[in-house]
């Protein structure tokens, strides 16, 4: 305990100060340089790359002819970014093409200034069970997909157009009605019966196919989704139109990439 409060106060006698310029520390001065309090906001890199060049060009040539020297070079004049790989933490992003104000910036705010963080809650009593993560049970995507369990609907389509007294169609039409594949084992699991899951569906060795058909009807998209050209289809026809240009299917303009789009992903 003595020798600890020793080193403490020897601790303590050294006295420290602070860097009057921003440097790289050895590990043999670290003991007697006092800590920034704040980190500097200039680059310790002696090549600054092209922001010298920059800087360079400018003072000798003046704002404007900068200005036309750089449309002339560079690749892409108007990029926020100056075409930095990575881009500068002091660079602001315009996210808004209404309010010049609105900017996006590394780390900014910082984690460590933000509130802490909200954990929603689920409510077990009003909402589904949360653990339950069966994707069978909607997956109307793949619905019918599989030779070995068509879409009974489509198949009863197709059966309505055959011979119906083909024993062939008729065994086609029983098998629809009674899959040949396990019904599920009733709640009963080898630990004993479970009434926790009604539909079977909780787990797959309960599951059977009456419960999964209702549950893909329930789960089965009911909208029809439009095109973003939809509401100025006339307008397109008519410009192709004004240009003796045949008049393709749909539209393009997917080059141009929207203002958040500009924001880099750190």
């Amino acid at each position: 305990c003595n020798m600890s409060n020793s080193l403490k106060k020897a601790g303590e006698s050294i006295t420290r100060q602070a860097l009057k310029t921003p440097r790289a520390v050895s590990a043999k001065e670290a003991p007697f340089i006092e800590p920034a309090k704040e980190s500097t906001t200039e680059s310790m890199m002696p090549w600054k790359g092209f922001d010298q060049l920059r800087d360079y060009v400018k003072k000798q040539f003046g704002e404007e002819r900068y200005k036309m020297f750089h449309r002339w070079v560079t690749f892409h004049p108007g990029d926020i970014h100056e075409m930095h790989q990575i881009p500068n933490p002091s660079t602001k992003v315009p996210i808004s093409n209404d309010d010049p104000t609105m900017t996006a910036q590394f780390r900014h705010p910082s984690p460590g200034s933000q509130g802490p963080v909200r954990i929603p809650k689920h409510d077990l009593e009003n909402r589904d069970d949360p653990f339950n993560v069966t994707y069978y049970t909607r997956d109307t995507g793949r619905r019918g997909a599989d030779p070995a369990n068509p879409h009974p609907e489509l198949q009863r389509m197709k059966l309505e157009l055959m011979d119906p007294n083909s024993p062939e169609v008729q065994e086609m039409k029983k098998a629809i009605e009674e899959p040949a594949s396990s019904p599920g084992n009733q709640g009963r699991f080898a630990t004993g019966p479970t009434d926790f899951d009604e539909t079977g569906l909780r787990a797959s060795m309960s599951a059977n196919h009456a419960s999964m058909e209702s549950s893909l009807d329930a789960n089965m998209p009911n909208h029809l989704p439009y095109p973003d050209w939809y509401d100025k289809q006339d307008e397109i026809v008519e410009w192709y139109k004004e240009r003796d240009l045949p008049v393709p299917f749909g539209a393009t303009g997917w080059g141009e990439v929207p203002t958040k789009g500009r924001i880099a992903k750190w």
